[in-house]
């Protein structure tokens, strides 16, 4: 059985409902998801919840109180996992923290 994963990353200007794309593959289907700040991420949350979607990967923007808003969003089924960085390069060099 296929894994169902999402991706939400953060761009300025991104909508949620329009800027995605999916990739399959013989093992994974994932579908990838621009939010322009963590109130648009928790809808592409739970957009991709309703797709079936059972792991969403958020980009390393997330600090940590996006990433629990997320985690908030969606039930106990959906595992969800974050990329890290100090500063984020795509960001400002910043964290969704310091811009959300």
């Amino acid at each position: 059985m296929k894994l169902e994963a999402g991706f939400i990353f953060l761009a300025d200007g991104a909508d949620f409902k329009k800027d995605y794309q999916a990739v399959e593959t013989a093992g994974v289907n994932l579908t990838a998801i621009g939010a322009k700040d963590y109130e648009d991420a928790v809808k592409a949350a739970k957009f991709l919840e309703n797709k079936g979607v059972k792991a969403i990967e958020l980009c390393g923007g997330f600090g940590i109180l996006g990433t629990a808003k997320i985690k908030e969003a969606v039930s106990n089924d959906v595992a969800v996992g974050v990329v890290r960085f100090d500063n984020h390069p795509g960001l400002e060099f910043k964290s969704g923290e310091q811009l959300f």
